[in-house]
């Protein structure tokens, strides 16, 4: 579709949270927020004319490769709030894409995520075939205190579970949908964690795409502080991730 009359290099959209994206306390699941950020940039990437589907007209599509989030509270159970978006940088086959979520006027959370434009075809990364020079890009405005980042892994691991692929784990482009991977992670964590809202940041890297059938090890890093775990295949890491909790 061509750039929408709607189009604005900074984009903001309202999400309602309803009681499916919600854990037993009432607010936000982890992998829910991660899904309205990553939707809220798919919207503002159509409005712009570089989504999925203008992409597939040349075999490309986006696909993550890191994400921080910052959490300062998680949005709760009928509280609507608004994600905002704009593009840090857009070169070649990456760009930097920032977010924030804010309820009642307060940011309430930040994220970056780091791009790459993949061809779904040869399975390769290639340079965006999409014309981008309408959108602004907000060099020096950020929206995280800390930049997305390799996450350092550790030769000591510790296996805490395996899981084979299946199909509710796919998304449209035929591997496993960002989220699945953190979700397997944190189904691994005390539970209390998780219930009372401990985690104020977590760094993902995502480094190989799993397909059907494949078989993996989630394994959990011994560190001195916080929680690094990583999603491996015959050996090599596919995904890392590390949790920075609240004490």
């Amino acid at each position: 579709m061509p750039i929408s009359a709607d189009f604005t290099s900074i984009y903001n959209r309202d999400w309602e949270i309803d009681f499916t994206q919600c854990a037993p306390n009432g607010m936000m699941k982890y992998t829910d927020l991660c899904n309205i950020l990553q939707l809220t940039a798919g919207y503002h990437a159509e409005l712009g004319g570089i989504s999925f589907t203008e992409m597939q007209q040349f075999s490309q599509a986006w696909v993550l490769s890191r994400m921080r989030v910052e959490i300062n509270r998680l949005p709760k159970w009928k509280e609507t709030v608004t994600v905002r978006t704009w593009i840090v940088s857009l070169e070649n086959s990456r760009s930097v894409r920032a977010l924030e979520v804010y309820a009642n006027g307060k940011k309430i959370v930040g994220c970056e995520t780091y791009w790459a434009v993949f061809n779904t075809d040869i399975r390769r990364p290639e340079v965006l075939a999409l014309p981008h020079e309408h959108y602004v890009k907000y060099a020096e405005q950020f929206s995280t205190a800390e930049r997305v980042r390799k996450i350092m892994l550790f030769e000591t691991v510790k296996t805490v579970k395996k899981h084979k692929v299946v199909v509710s784990d796919l998304d449209i482009v035929n591997h496993v949908n960002n989220v699945k991977y953190l979700e397997w992670c944190l189904d691994t964590i005390d539970s209390q964690i998780l219930l009372h809202s401990r985690i104020e940041a977590f760094e993902m890297n995502f480094m190989k795409e799993l397909t059907l059938g494949e078989e993996v090890l989630i394994e959990e890093m011994k560190t001195d502080n916080n929680p690094v775990f990583s999603i491996s295949r015959d050996g090599k890491s596919c995904f890392a991730l590390e949790l920075q909790l609240k004490a």
